[in-house]
């Protein structure tokens, strides 16, 4: 199991647009994905549950992966929130 603690610093937050982009991303790998935030953790493949952490700007949110591709997942994950959804 892999994780990893990220400030969000996009000015939205992980909301729409954004948390759209993360599930995408986080759809592409086999692992399991979790996302915690504000003392809620969910499945960061559903949309709805990543929206519902309520991930404002300058929030901490733990991504947690398990699995065969776990530390590409956490990494490509964390890269795309820091630099602000901006896909590389």
């Amino acid at each position: 199991m892999q994780q990893n603690t990220v400030r969000i610093q996009s000015e939205v937050g992980l909301h729409a647009r954004p948390a759209a982009q993360f599930v995408k991303l986080a759809r592409q790998f086999n692992s399991k994905i979790s996302v915690a935030c504000n003392g809620k953790k969910v499945d960061a493949k559903s949309l709805v549950r990543v929206l519902s952490v309520g991930a404002g700007k300058d929030a901490e949110i733990e991504i947690t992966a398990e699995g065969d591709d776990e530390q590409k997942a956490i990494a490509a994950l964390a890269e795309l929130i820091q630099n602000n959804f901006v896909e590389q």
